[in-house]
């Protein structure tokens, strides 16, 4: 790519509707379910055991109903590394998997376990604990009502995005580079720069493939909608500095999506910002003063 292309801007009313009227904040029955599983985090130590839970059939029916939809969606719009990674590692079809389930698997190929959420987590826990090998992933599953798009991530985010990351050792490798960089921080400015440029490359990044932008982050591998819908938004090349002054919101489609020109292009863009990282990078690199994400 060498110039920005702009389109028109996606919907999000559509197959999804707007965030806020979604269900899964509405239903009061639903929210029980939710926040009851969520508070298991509540006080949980990272790498700490935790017990799975009892799924019900609902809940089954839409991880079956999500893992038919994704996987021909991975086959037509994913990059090359997440098919390689894909083709090595089996996603149960048949129900919701257990964290226990996942975690010996991602162990055995990266090094990485999963560590109990209730929800977004704080950056300086979520980003620090991947040095260590540990991601933090909910156990809830989205609304059944409308199981294409959640406001918030849930386990098939988790297993059909972050999972399928953290099973190869190359895109591994990136989010310890994360971990390693928000350690040495100390400053909640930082770790909100930090944080944009994860969003922007191991949430919603893309790699360009013969002069095309295909997915490659975990949001865009999990969602239905968005995982080739790039038509829709501006995509720009990829360059740290516009990540890291760019504002994201968690809970609907993001406008702008950064392509990095290949796989290498990726890794050596966060190699380079993360070994380079510290308190001082927002005056560095003459980022204005920003305002914190928005949900």
């Amino acid at each position: 790519m060498t110039s920005p292309r702009k389109r028109t801007p996606v919907s999000t009313e559509g197959h999804m509707g707007r965030a806020d009227d979604h269900p899964g904040r509405c239903d009061r029955e639903y929210r029980r379910r939710r926040d009851a599983l969520a508070a298991r985090a509540d006080n949980h130590a990272v790498g700490a055991p935790y017990p799975g839970v009892e799924y019900t059939e609902d809940e089954h029916r839409t991880w079956r109903t999500v893992h038919d939809a994704l996987l021909p969606n991975h086959r037509a719009h994913a990059c090359r590394p997440v098919l390689d990674t894909l083709a090595d590692t089996e996603i149960p079809a048949d129900g919701v998997p257990q964290h226990a389930d996942i975690t010996p698997g991602l162990t055995a190929r990266t090094g990485f376990a999963l560590t109990l959420a209730g929800g977004v987590v704080p950056n300086e826990r979520f980003l620090g604990s991947m040095e260590h090998g540990y991601f933090h992933a909910v156990q809830f599953v989205r609304h059944p009502a409308v199981p294409l798009y959640t406001p918030e991530p849930d386990v098939l985010h988790d297993v059909f995005g972050h999972g399928i990351h953290l099973s190869s050792p190359r895109i591994a490798e990136l989010y310890r580079m994360f971990g390693r960089a928000a350690n040495r921080v100390r400053t909640d400015e930082a770790l909100d720069i930090l944080s944009r440029v994860y969003w922007y490359t191991l949430e919603f990044g893309l790699v360009s493939e013969s002069g095309a932008p295909k997915a490659f982050g975990a949001a865009l591998l999990s969602s239905y909608g968005e995982i080739g819908a790039h038509d829709g938004r501006e995509v720009r090349e990829l360059d740290a500095c516009a990540t890291a002054g760019t504002q994201y919101r968690i809970s609907s489609y993001q406008p702008v999506l950064f392509a990095a020109r290949s796989f290498s292009h990726l890794e050596d863009t966060i190699g380079t910002f993360c070994t380079e990282f510290d308190d001082d990078t927002g005056r560095r690199l003459g980022l204005p003063a920003l305002r914190r994400n928005r949900d």
